[in-house]
């Protein structure tokens, strides 16, 4: 129920912020204004651990048409066909390299990016494995609606090292990473058989939600 109850809050934000953006009159803008207001206040009933400040980032720093974020993660194996992950250091749990979309970066190139300043590694991103809505996974409630892209590169090095945040780095099969304490905000079991599949099977359709 949770899960639901906050997808509902993302929608009513979607359609606050895009009313405030493109609301035809002055009747109209108090309107979403105070629908916004409204959802601020359900979304701190629901999440009563928010402070007022992620609140307001949530609800009022953005502007125009709302759409999804775009969270991007970095797919690396070794020679020993395991996978790189990284230990956050935000709250200390495994997740592949990656996280929000830069403007100014194609997708390939934030993969690149993230995976040199999380895990010290050069890559060359290769292609998408997968496209998914989280929204349709069984990842915890979020009061962010987010697409999560998944992008297969190609180590240039073998070298690997923490970043600024992280503090442990490291290369795991599939039955390690199931017994790793996993961020489950950045990435679920699912996503990590389905990443091993593409792998062993070298499929090369995209999956997308």
């Amino acid at each position: 129920m949770e899960k639901e109850l906050s997808i509902l809050l993302t929608k009513l934000q979607g359609i606050a912020q895009t009313g405030k953006k493109y609301g035809k009159d002055i009747f109209d803008q108090e309107r979403y204004e105070e629908l916004s207001k409204l959802t601020k206040e359900l979304m701190s009933i629901l999440y009563p651990d928010l402070v007022d400040q992620t609140l307001t980032i949530l609800v009022e720093k953005d502007e125009g048409y709302a759409t999804p974020k775009v969270d991007i993660r970095a797919v690396v194996f070794n020679q020993e066909g395991k996978l790189l992950l990284v230990k956050e250091k935000s709250d200390n749990r495994w997740a592949l390299p990656g996280g929000w979309a830069d403007i100014g970066y194609s997708p390939k190139e934030v993969a690149e990016k993230e995976t040199l300043e999380e895990a010290g590694l050069v890559v060359k991103a290769q292609r998408v494995i997968a496209i998914l809505d989280k929204s349709k996974h069984d990842f915890p409630p979020a009061l962010t609606y987010v697409y999560k892209f998944f992008i297969r590169c190609e180590a240039q090095s073998e070298k690997i090292e923490t970043g600024i945040e992280t503090n442990d780095v490291g290369y795991f099969s599939l039955q390690e990473i199931q017994a790793l304490s996993l961020s489950e905000e950045r990435n679920i079991i699912d996503n990590f058989q389905m990443i091993f599949s593409d792998y062993q099977t070298e499929n090369t359709n995209i999956i997308c939600d």
